[in-house]
């Protein structure tokens, strides 16, 4: 049985900490358990219109992000999914036993259609199916999802067994990872929304980038609610916990020390606190990843040796595929 597991993340704009709590800090802590493969999914970024300049340029601060973060190139398969052509082509194969109908369901088709009403293309539907091949590829057990992607992650077990039931046995049907804790990071701002770095309101998130101050400032202006207690109820007290959620995964303390912590002393010294751990967790990965910037020959050779060994994985099951379909092989 496969111990294998696959994460990407999209070169879309400068993550959160929403990204970095639900996905890439849970990285770091699997690479040290598992075969692990991590992925800069900018195929995926192509639905939406983009400068290719920029593009080209986020995507190596991506990586320079997922490093300084922790994540180990010396540990694990770190790549860009545009580098593995198998990516694309078994997308097309799984293509063949999708139901359009599947795709037309799917919340985040729903959604972006509705955010990008001027450009429903097919890469927009086909989303999912791309994610599929993306899992499907690397023979993976398990994937970190946030309770969100959950979604996602059915569809690619759905298509696994479709071809399994229909070829014979081809792919491993993979599990969902949910992080405990921090998986879901809600806006400042409305906290029954998922904390987006699209977000048209800046103090709504966190970037990974943002300095001590706006952070702090962020923070100070958080949404909570009119009591003054700080105490976990996430149907009562959406923001208090979103931001008791965060200050636990920044500083390691449990809800009841967070909780006792700040028994008597009200909202604003709490968000003040929070603010300032934020700030000085992300400072250190802020400069590491400015010093991997300046070496930009280091990085794209991470990229070659990432590409060189996930192509390797994904050029053995793509043939095995082809040979199941009754693709002619030379």
């Amino acid at each position: 049985m496969s111990n294998t597991v696959f994460s990407a993340v999209q070169p879309s704009g400068v993550p959160t900490i929403a990204n970095y709590v639900g996905a890439i800090k849970n990285w770091v802590n699997l690479q040290n358990e598992y075969d692990c493969i991590f992925s800069i999914a900018d195929l995926h970024t192509l639905t939406v219109k983009q400068v290719p300049a920029e593009l080209r340029a986020r995507t190596l601060e991506l990586l320079a992000l997922y490093i300084a973060c922790g994540v180990d190139p010396e540990k694990c398969v770190l790549f860009v999914q545009s580098h593995v052509h198998e990516h694309a082509e078994l997308t097309w194969i799984l293509n063949t036993i999708t139901a359009v109908g599947e795709m037309q369901r799917m919340t985040q088709f729903k959604d972006k259609s509705l955010k990008h009403a001027e450009n429903i293309n097919m890469g927009l539907m086909d989303y999912p199916v791309l994610m599929a091949s993306d899992i499907l590829l690397y023979n993976v057990q398990y994937v970190p999802v946030g309770a969100d992607q959950k979604q996602h992650l059915e569809i690619a077990r759905d298509l696994a067994m479709r071809f399994n039931a229909r070829y014979s046995d081809t792919f491993i049907v993979p599990e969902p990872i949910i992080p405990k804790l921090g998986a879901r990071v809600m806006s400042l701002q409305e906290p029954s929304s998922k904390m987006s770095k699209s977000d048209e309101n800046v103090n709504a998130f966190i970037s990974m980038l943002d300095s001590p101050d706006d952070i702090i400032r962020k923070f100070r202006r958080a949404v909570t609610d009119s009591d003054s207690v700080v105490r976990y109820d996430e149907q009562e007290k959406p923001g208090i916990s979103n931001l008791m959620t965060i200050y636990s995964v920044f500083t390691g303390e449990d809800m009841d020390a967070i909780k006792a912590r700040f028994e008597g002393k009200g909202y604003g010294e709490f968000k003040q606190q929070v603010g300032e751990a934020v700030a000085e967790g992300l400072k250190p990965i802020q400069d590491k990843r400015a010093e991997l910037l300046a070496d930009k020959t280091y990085l794209l050779s991470i990229l070659k040796t990432g590409a060189e060994k996930a192509s390797s994985i994904a050029f053995r099951t793509l043939r095995k595929v082809y040979k199941k379909v009754g693709l002619l092989q030379l």
